[in-house]
């Protein structure tokens, strides 16, 4: 594969980070709607630099230096050893242009993968623990799981450890967006619901304010996402010229299939197609279509998109009338659960390379470890920032709204009035 065309599809990324933004900023309130747009800006920034700084010598990058510990007579690679602040990146260049590709993917990946939480946060959540949130992930989080998964790691090698096929995740499914919707449940879990939320234990609806901001940015997604899938496909799994171009076709399907579902599913439960849970479709089968990418059939992609359509819109209602968690863009059903649906998708409708049953328990093992393993170190990390820096704005900024508490200005300053002032506290 050429470099040229990954690294256009490097260069696509961004669209992806800027379709969620959207997306995040369209499904709050509009008292905080620039404070979301700053919050994303700033969590890309942290994530950048925290990533060279220290992210990508802990990523590390196939044939790497990495840190091994041994259990039962067995070798386990679960840490990449590059040195600190990319500084054996100039080195490299000299052999390979692969560790600079790995570096500049991973800058905007993880980035990408910062940005989820903050949707779970939106109205409540502090600029200054949003970006202590992000260079923990860009630091720990992320490149730890991306090294496992990526670079060569122990779920990667489960055939020599275990006598499975390895884990597998072409398109970031669960190093990006299963991770960040973890935060993003760890974040809603700490911030609590908005006030006026869940008034006598009762949901009360709390509309996003920019519908049309929210669909723009879908269809921005799109190109990022393709760019994405594209680019972690060829950089960590070399697939074919072929395979990119049925990965192109394969997340068009998957984002279509999603949105349609979600639409055929509102219009049955509510007599009406929602909007902003039709947008969420669209993510969740993008989300969901990432794990396969290329190796597996358009036919499989539908229904792959179809099930995570369906699946988010059921999420977000079980989230928010059940188990009581505001989750104003709907970030941990598309992200966590359209992300752990594509993962075991792959076991079921992927290549048969292994007896099937086999390939459905190297996902389930990668499963676990992210239930397992990385949400309780999310959580606690998260529980430890926010000791530091406390992650809910104060009572009067909730009502007042972040773009005044926060940035000291709204981002519609023209419109004084408020549609949820009358939403009782």
């Amino acid at each position: 594969m050429t470099p040229d065309l990954c690294l256009i599809c490097i260069l696509l990324i961004p669209l992806a980070a800027t379709g969620l933004a959207l997306i995040h900023q369209g499904l709050g309130r509009s008292r905080s709607a620039a404070h979301a747009m700053l919050a994303s800006l700033c969590s890309l920034a942290i994530a950048a630099i925290v990533f060279v700084l220290i992210g990508f010598s802990w990523m590390g990058f196939s044939e790497g230096l990495a840190h091994t510990f041994h259990l039962a007579g067995r070798s386990f690679d679960w840490l990449g050893a590059e040195p600190f602040f990319a500084a054996g990146l100039t080195s490299n260049l000299t052999h390979s242009l692969y560790p600079a590709f790995a570096l500049a993917f991973g800058i905007f990946a993880t980035g990408l993968s910062t940005l989820i939480p903050i949707s779970a946060g939106s109205d409540r959540w502090r600029l200054a623990s949003i970006c202590g949130a992000s260079a923990l992930s860009a630091g720990i989080v992320f490149p730890l799981f991306a090294h496992w998964v990526w670079s060569n790691g122990w779920l990667a090698q489960l055939t020599q450890l275990f006598g499975l096929p390895a884990f597998t995740d072409l398109g970031g499914a669960a190093v990006l967006n299963v991770l960040g919707g973890l935060a993003a449940l760890s974040v809603a879990w700490i911030l609590g619901p908005r006030q006026g939320k869940y008034a006598d234990r009762i949901a009360t609806a709390i509309p996003g304010h920019n519908i049309v901001h929210v669909l723009f940015g879908c269809m921005l997604a799109l190109i990022g996402w393709i760019g994405l899938d594209c680019a972690a496909s060829i950089l960590f799994y070399r697939i074919t010229y072929t395979q990119v171009l049925l990965t192109v076709i394969n997340a068009v399907l998957s984002a279509s299939a999603g949105c349609v579902a979600a639409v055929v599913t509102t219009q049955l439960r509510y007599r009406k197609p929602d909007a902003s849970l039709s947008a969420n479709g669209w993510i969740a089968g993008l989300v969901a279509g990432s794990a396969a990418c290329g190796l597996v059939s358009p036919l499989a992609t539908i229904l792959i998109g179809l099930i995570a359509g369906a699946l988010v819109t059921l999420l977000v209602e079980t989230l928010e009338l059940h188990l009581f968690i505001d989750d104003p863009g709907g970030a941990i059903s598309v992200h966590l659960g359209a992300g752990l649906w594509g993962l075991l998708a792959f076991g079921l409708f992927g290549p048969a390379t292994a007896p099937r049953p086999a390939l459905i328990l190297a996902q389930l093992i990668g499963i676990a470890t992210l239930l397992g393993v990385m949400f309780p170190l999310i959580h606690i990390l998260h529980l430890l920032l926010n000791k530091l820096f406390p992650f809910r704005v104060d009572a009067d900024g909730d009502w007042q709204g972040m773009d005044i508490r926060e940035l000291g200005a709204g981002a519609y300053p023209e419109f004084v009035v408020h549609a949820d002032e009358f939403v009782p506290r």
